[in-house]
């Protein structure tokens, strides 16, 4: 009985053994065994040490970033790299489940770094944020970038270890300098039209080509331009005599016209009397010559 008793004991305490080994952090190398895409960040975790400080938690959540996406921080320091993985360890739990239930807010979270008693104006928490059903992570620090998006669940052991991916490294300003997504890719620019597709443009008519106003330049034409004519302006000097009516006879004019009527008579008559006194003195020198 008691040799059972034992038997049952030691097989409780394996049990145990086995499954804490399953459940706590420090196996978390071999969780990410199973997934190569994200064996640089595994890497590092062991090139940084961090192997001990994590085994000490019983519930984690690591925020896991994938080869390419982390590259742009593996060119810090060892020191960088320490202070800027520490901070994708969250002392909590969290899987797809989890945060599908989380309502559309922000929700701060504590990481490994806020442990080491280094983190400075927020430098050891992140935000998670959820907005339209999408969740974010970044730093909890002021004005950071709040743009590691949650992709998946990549490992989950309830409550214990949970292994998500984001897109991006999240990177608090007082580590090291932030760092922001790619900029977008520039827009195509419109191809300018062909000389095919110019020469099918219609061109204005020769109707519309004679009513049309001139150019807005004849507006600003050189002095050198000859000036239009005004209008005349319509004055008694400008118009043709014709056109005017005639003035009112006066008494003076009236006298001057009868003078002048009166001169061809008065010299015709002399005429005539000049002729008659030729004639007398003609016939005067014939008598005198008989």
């Amino acid at each position: 009985m008691g040799l059972n008793a034992a038997s049952l004991s030691l097989l409780s305490l394996t049990i145990l053994l086995v499954f804490s080994k399953v459940v706590t952090a420090n196996n978390i190398t071999l969780a990410f065994q199973k997934y190569s895409k994200f064996s640089t960040m595994s890497s590092l975790f062991i090139k940084t040490k961090l192997i001990v400080p994590i085994s000490k938690y019983q519930t984690i959540t690591v925020l896991a970033v994938s080869n390419d996406a982390i590259s742009s921080i593996t060119n810090r320091s060892e020191v960088e790299l320490r202070n800027i993985l520490m901070t994708h360890i969250v002392l909590d739990y969290y899987d797809e489940l989890k945060l599908q239930g989380i309502r559309e807010k922000s929700i701060m979270l504590t990481t490994l770094y806020q442990t080491t008693g280094l983190g400075e104006e927020m430098n050891g928490f992140l935000n998670l944020s959820k907005s339209e059903g999408r969740v974010y992570f970044g730093s909890e620090v002021k004005n950071s970038p709040l743009n590691a998006e949650y992709v998946s669940t990549v490992y989950h052991n309830p409550f214990n270890l949970s292994i998500i991916q984001i897109t991006m490294p999240i990177v608090a300003p007082g580590l090291s300098l932030a760092i922001f997504p790619p900029p977008p890719p520039p827009v195509p620019v419109a191809p300018s039209p062909t000389p095919m597709d110019a020469s099918v443009v219609p061109g204005p008519s020769p109707m519309n080509a004679a009513t049309a106003p001139g150019p807005a330049a004849d507006d600003n034409s050189s002095d050198s331009a000859v000036p239009k004519t005004p209008p005349a302006t319509a004055t008694a000097t400008d118009t043709p005599e014709a056109d005017s009516p005639a003035p009112a006879p006066s008494a003076d004019n009236e006298k001057i016209e009868a003078a002048d009527k009166a001169k061809p008579s008065c010299s015709a008559s002399k005429a005539g009397s000049s002729f008659d006194v030729i004639l007398l003195l003609a016939f005067l020198a014939s008598f005198a010559g008989f």
